[in-house]
Order: C-alpha cells, then sequence, then structure tokens
C-alpha cells in the first residue's frame, strides 16, 4: 500500500525545481505503466489516484509554491482537495490533464472543451521587485468569434452531427487474427474527433470557432517575488470550444540584477572597499539597496571579510510578514607599494601599536596555542 504522506517530487520520481515538461513526462510515465490493460499489480489504481494528485500540485505554479514552501500541511490550509479519478478513464483524465491521449495524440470531444493557457514574459527591475509594480504585457489569444458565436458555421447554418462516428468523435475497427479478434479505437477520420461536421464554414474564422485579437493585459506584480517566479492570471487565455471554459494566461516574471546586489531568497549582499586606514579607523559608506543607496556606518577595527548585517533593508517577503536582510561584506585592500617615507611611518606605526590592538576582545597573553603547549608541558 502507498504511503499517503509521501513526498510528491518522490512519487513522480523527479527533483525539486524539475521543469514542468519533466513532471508531464514521469506522470505519463506512471499513468501508462499503471493502466489497467498492462498492470496486473493490486495496488495500480491506489498508486495512480498518488500519482495524480502529485502531478495535480506540481503542475499548478501556485499549489507548487504553496508545496514547496509548507508541504501538505499548506495546501490544506488553502482549501485544497484531490480530485477523485476513476482509473478505468484513464485516457479522459489524460484529455482533462494535457489535452492529449495517453500516447500524446490530440483529443477532441463533441462537447465544450477548456481553451489552451498563454505564456509570457515580463522583465522589471529589482527595485520594481522591491516595491511591487503593475506592468502590460502584450499577448495574442484565440476569443469566441462573434460572427458564429463559436460554433464554427456560417450565419443560417448549423454544424450536424457527424454520421460516420454518431457524435462520438471516435470509431472501433475490428480485425481477426490468429490470436482472436482485436478492437481498435481512434479518431475518426470525418469530423477529426470533434463529433461533429460543419457544411458551410463561417467566413469570419473559417470554421474554426475563435479569432485571434491581440492584447495588453495588466499584471499586478506583487513585492518580493522572485526572478523566475510565475503568476497565474485566471480567464485571461483562449477561449474554449464550444462554450468551454477560458484558458488561463502564465507570467514567468524575470528579475533583472541590480548592479553591485546579489540577491538570496529575501536577502541581499553586497561588498564595500575599505582602505586599511578606513577599516581601522571606522567610517561611513554609501552602498547600493534594493530602492536606492543605503548609508553604512563601518565600526572602527573592521576586518578584512567581516560583515555588517542591516536588518530589514532586504527583500520583502511574498507573505508579507517580515523583510529580509542587507548583508554588506568588507573587501579590506593593503597598499602594495610604499616608497620610502611611507614605509618608514607604517615602521613606526607599527612600534607604537605592539600587539595589543590586534587582540580579539576577552582573548588574554597567553593565546589559545600557547595555553595549549603549556597545559602539556
Amino acid at each position: 500500500m502507498a504511503t499517503a504522506e509521501r513526498d510528491y517530487y518522490e512519487i513522480l520520481g523527479v527533483e525539486r525545481g524539475a521543469p514542468d515538461a519533466d513532471i508531464k513526462r514521469a506522470f505519463r510515465k506512471l499513468a501508462r505503466e499503471l493502466h489497467p490493460d498492462v498492470s496486473e499489480a493490486p495496488d495500480a489504481e491506489e498508486r495512480f489516484r498518488e500519482a495524480a494528485e502529485a502531478y495535480e500540485v506540481l503542475s499548478d505554479p501556485e499549489r507548487r509554491a504553496t508545496y514547496d514552501r509548507y508541504g501538505r500541511e499548506g495546501l490544506r490550509g488553502r482549501g485544497f482537495a484531490p480530485a477523485d479519478f476513476d482509473l478505468g478513464h484513464l485516457s479522459d483524465i489524460f484529455g482533462a490533464f494535457f489535452g492529449e491521449s495517453l500516447f500524446g495524440q490530440p483529443t477532441r470531444r463533441g462537447g465544450p472543451a477548456r481553451g489552451g493557457d498563454v505564456a509570457v514574459t515580463a522583465e522589471i527591475s529589482l527595485a520594481d521587485a522591491f516595491t511591487g509594480i503593475s506592468v502590460l504585457v502584450p499577448t495574442r489569444v484565440a476569443r469566441t468569434c462573434e460572427t458564429c458565436n463559436g460554433n464554427g458555421a456560417a450565419p443560417g447554418t448549423v454544424p450536424t452531427t457527424c454520421d460516420r462516428c454518431g457524435g462520438a468523435g471516435r470509431v472501433q475497427h475490428v480485425s481477426q487474427s490468429v490470436f482472436g479478434q482485436f478492437v481498435r479505437t481512434g479518431t475518426c477520420p470525418r469530423c477529426e474527433g470533434a463529433g461533429r461536421v460543419v457544411e458551410t464554414p463561417c467566413e469570419t474564422c473559417d470554421g474554426l470557432g475563435r479569432t485571434l485579437h491581440d492584447r495588453s493585459l495588466s499584471i499586478d506584480v506583487p513585492a518580493g517575488i522572485a526572478d523566475g517566479q510565475r503568476i497565474r492570471v485566471r480567464g485571461e487565455g483562449h477561449a474554449g470550444d464550444l462554450g468551454g471554459p477560458v484558458g488561463d494566461v502564465f507570467v514567468q516574471v524575470r528579475v533583472l540584477p541590480a548592479p553591485g546586489l546579489e540577491r538570496d531568497g529575501d536577502d541581499l549582499h553586497t561588498e564595500v572597499e575599505l582602505t586599511m586606514t578606513q577599516a581601522a579607523l571606522g567610517t561611513s559608506v554609501s552602498v547600493p539597496g534594493p530602492a536606492g543607496e543605503v548609508e553604512v556606518e563601518i565600526p572602527a577595527g573592521t576586518q578584512p571579510g567581516a560583515v555588517e548585517v542591516l536588518r530589514g533593508q532586504g527583500m520583502p517577503s511574498l507573505e508579507g510578514r517580515r523583510r529580509g536582510n542587507l548583508h554588506v561584506h568588507a573587501v579590506v585592500h593593503i597598499p602594495r607599494r610604499l616608497d620610502d617615507e611611507q614605509r618608514a611611518v607604517v615602521e613606526q606605526l607599527d612600534e607604537l601599536l605592539g600587539h595589543e590592538p590586534y587582540r580579539h576582545e576577552g582573548e588574554d597573553d597567553g593565546g589559545f596555542f600557547r595555553r595549549l603547549r603549556n597545559h602539556f608541558h
């Protein structure tokens, strides 16, 4: 019996971060293996339900993001309930998921069908990601033809039921062999799976029932979004067939890198270059931040590689409960070339300082290694 709380990625056999194509391929492979005509395993139906639930979550960008961050409890908290699937209707399930059969062939039906999704890209700056922004993205979508109202037939005419398949969209071929009778089911060649025939096509849409339109879609990009994340806009994709639901638009957000800043989740990292004397004496410097320059106080005695953390100066969280931090990394430059006068000054300073100013706070005179040696002698 399959474990109810197994990791969705483990169920499909893909790595976290796997692209959508790999997730789709993995689910198709599992579903073929669990098909009732192939698998004799007693737990085939349960395993299929498990794989279908995993695909249902990981193929949806919003659900996948919730699952990656909060696990199944997060999905339950947002009202997710797995769909109920019948293994005996596996081909119909594939049509609902992919718009194609188990083996990749397009499926068409006489009834309403959901419209396709549209993928677009929006580029924004890191400053825009910090504050959130509304952007316009161009899309080209299919809309229901206004002339024929989507049925594909010229005004005054209507589509007729296909006389080859009786409106089923599929036909059966029976053949005999030495092994017995074989029945093969395939797409009807007369109506190409639609179950209906348009004798007089609409001139506006050439019988397709839909026409293409260019439009700009306003997208609200939330503050804190990361590079590569997608925003789903429901009901703005291609129109469905025969009054079917409209598809969605998926906007992939590209956050352009900001000079001098590296992002790590909600945290930001930058470097500040200091001279030896600046690090020793302390100074005030400006560093790049997500919304502009930020003043940073560098304390006296700053060591190479030291990090000043500015709390709450990073990127906002998408959940809106906190902000990340801005990490300022110190790069201390030591003089490479000194003339005689400069060398004399540095040597004089070295004699004046001695070793005391170099000690860390709390370190005794002996030092760790000297104390260790004394312990064994």
